[in-house]
């Protein structure tokens, strides 16, 4: 468990196992600790980095933060993080809202990533009805702002999660009751910060084609029809990749940890992109 500066903030990062680096970025509540369990089976293949993502958890914030660009400057952490880790390119894992960073990062910092692992970003403009989705999730800070967070996050699973995905929801919220101390300021954090702003980001698309070659795009076989799986696919579509389909649904490095980790193994491998065995 360690630290690293970085321009207002301060990461709290872990790492695991060894060869090649393996950066693993966060998706809504930002902390670590969600990729715990696949990180330990990640780790006999790489050395697995898992970090809370600034402004959530143990990575607090320690000077002023520029909120309109806050993507690009969790992309320029993940890149921070990863050139004070190695001298080498990383694969890059993120999920989710960490899905957008790590597109970003790939898109401004290149030069950092080896392979890059977008697991369900939720970039929801790519889809025919991206308005739609951009419109409830003003809604939802609205309902937020109104009647408090838990209302506008029950709203939030039922309308954009399968139901393995809110069942598992609900299964770590009853028994992680000691991360009580995390759980509203991240909650409160999100809803600030990233609700609202990562879901409607306008992705270059022209440069992610131009490196394309560089990644691996990923989704939940549980969870077709929600919206971060079918913006993967639309995201696929537009650069030119197929999305390789993972065990569990948004949830399944959390729900199917071990299965999760050799399908992500495999995947890379089959790419070109991963450790030899």
């Amino acid at each position: 468990m360690s630290t690293l500066d970085v321009p207002g903030a301060q990461l709290y990062y872990e790492t695991r196992g060894s060869g090649p680096l393996m950066l693993m970025i966060p998706g809504a509540n930002g902390d670590a600790d969600a990729f715990g369990a696949v990180a330990d089976h990640l780790a006999a293949h790489h050395t697995v980095v898992t970090y809370d993502r600034r402004g959530f958890s143990r990575s607090r914030l320690d000077g002023p933060q520029d909120y309109d660009r806050r993507l690009e400057t969790d992309a320029d952490d993940a890149r921070r993080l990863s050139e004070h880790l190695s001298d080498e390119p990383a694969t890059v894992f993120g999920s989710s809202s960490g899905g957008l960073v790590a597109l970003e990062l790939l898109a401004r910092h290149p030069s950092t990533v080896h392979t890059l692992v977008p697991y369900e970003p939720p970039a929801v403009k790519l889809l025919p009805d991206g308005q739609n989705w951009v419109d409830f999730f003003t809604e939802l800070y609205d309902l937020y702002r109104r009647s408090g967070i838990q209302p506008a996050l029950e709203r939030f699973r039922e309308e954009a999660f399968a139901e393995p995905d809110r069942q598992a929801m609900a299964a770590l919220r009853a028994k992680d009751p000691k991360k009580g101390k995390y759980l509203l300021a991240n909650a409160t954090y999100w809803f600030e910060h990233e609700l609202r702003q990562y879901p409607a980001v306008e992705l270059d698309v022209d440069v992610l084609t131009s490196h394309a070659d560089r990644v691996v795009l990923a989704a939940g076989r549980e969870s077709h029809g929600y919206p971060a799986h079918d913006a993967t696919v639309a995201l696929g579509l537009r650069i030119g990749l197929d999305v390789i389909e993972m065990p569990g649904g948004h949830l399944g490095h959390v729900t199917h940890p071990g299965r999760f980790a050799d399908a992500l193994v495999s995947a890379l491998r089959l790419g070109g992109h991963g450790p030899k065995a």
